[in-house]
């Protein structure tokens, strides 16, 4: 087990210390869990009151918050990346076993794979694919033929990345991803029968971007489906044919993009959150949870479906919420009327 002091702790992640700088700390935890030798975080004030009462040997929070005595802080203007800090110092990072390219994975001869690679049992690599320095390959994963895939990348078991796609530096697949399956394309014919459009195009991920497990990319039908530079996907989102998702995207579970929508840079959006196809979201747009996008958006947040600005939403909540009032006083304005009526006919 590992161990550290506050004061080698607050020096590897440039925080200021309000405690004993020999006070020795072997883990991380919950505000609610942690013991006198953990570490723990403070991120949001609504839980002040689980800080007052943890037994976290160290708590890191945010500057200008009421601290209660006979407690160790660390100060710093992000609790949470802190807090992540102290955790990858503590617990060490664990790595598959296996190492180089197993015995069982198959790669076509024509397949480039640059040094340091590392491909693991049962992965398949087909015909004149290219995969950068230092990227990781998991058990069963499949890449198809013409693949780029660039250096130090993750790919995690049973990924598929379909052929001729594109994976820029760093990037990760979680498991079971899919990139480059086809995009829901079809024609009916004279019977009403549905002809499926081939998809001829390509998927590009560009640098630094993570896609969740079960994801699916669908590649165009014939240019290409974009993920831009950085952009972050959850699990279990489905992105159609020819999207464009732009750089510093952060995009939640179960969303759904339909076809030809294309999105700015810093994009957020909610869990199960849908976009109808060829709209466009400018730069800054942010999407509530279960947010259904109809039609194009200028920055700014919106919630509801179809999606609205966050503050008419809030205006129509409240409405809906007094609904059983409103119906009760008009109830009332009838009665009171009918009265009137009554007393006033011959």
């Amino acid at each position: 087990m590992k161990s550290f002091t506050l004061k080698e702790l607050g020096a590897q992640i440039g925080a200021q210390l309000i405690g004993d700088p020999d006070y020795c700390i072997t883990g991380v935890n919950t505000l609610e869990e942690a013991l006198s030798s953990d570490a723990s975080f403070l991120a949001n004030p609504r839980y002040s009151e689980a800080m007052k009462k943890s037994k976290a040997g160290v708590i890191c929070v945010a500057p200008g918050l009421a601290l209660p005595e006979g407690k160790y802080f660390f100060i710093s203007p992000d609790p949470s990346r802190s807090f992540q800090q102290i955790a990858e110092i503590l617990i060490e990072v664990s790595s598959s076993g296996f190492t180089g390219i197993h015995p069982t994975a198959v790669i076509h001869e024509t397949a480039i794979i640059g040094p340091n690679v590392v491909i693991g049992p049962h992965a398949v690599i087909d015909r004149n694919s290219r995969i950068g320095a230092g990227t990781h390959i998991g058990a069963n994963v499949s890449i198809g033929f013409e693949v780029d895939i660039g250096a130090d990348c993750q790919l995690h078991p049973n990924c598929v990345v379909r052929e001729r796609c594109k994976l820029g530096d760093r990037v990760i697949l979680q498991p079971g991803a899919v990139i480059g399956s086809c995009g829901f394309g079809y024609t009916p014919d004279k019977m009403g029968r549905f002809i499926k459009l081939e998809q001829l195009g390509i998927v590009v991920l560009e640098d630094d971007v993570e896609i969740g497990a079960n994801t699916t990319i669908d590649r165009s039908r014939f240019k290409a489906t974009l993920i831009r530079r950085g952009t972050k996907i959850d699990n279990l989102v489905q992105i159609a044919h020819n999207v464009e998702i732009g750089e510093d995207n952060a995009i939640a579970a179960q969303t759904g993009i339909a076809g030809s929508a294309k999105t700015g840079k810093h994009v957020i959006m909610g869990g199960q959150v849908g976009i109808v196809g060829h709209v466009e979201l400018d730069a800054h747009v942010q999407i509530a949870t279960r947010g259904g996008v109809s039609k194009s958006l200028k920055a700014g947040k919106y919630r509801g479906s179809p999606a609205m600005p966050l503050m008419e939403y809030h205006r129509q909540e409240v409405h809906v919420r007094k609904l059983e009032e409103y119906v009760q006083r008009l109830k009332l304005l009838e009665e009171q009327n009918l009265k009137k009526s009554s007393l006033t006919s011959p």
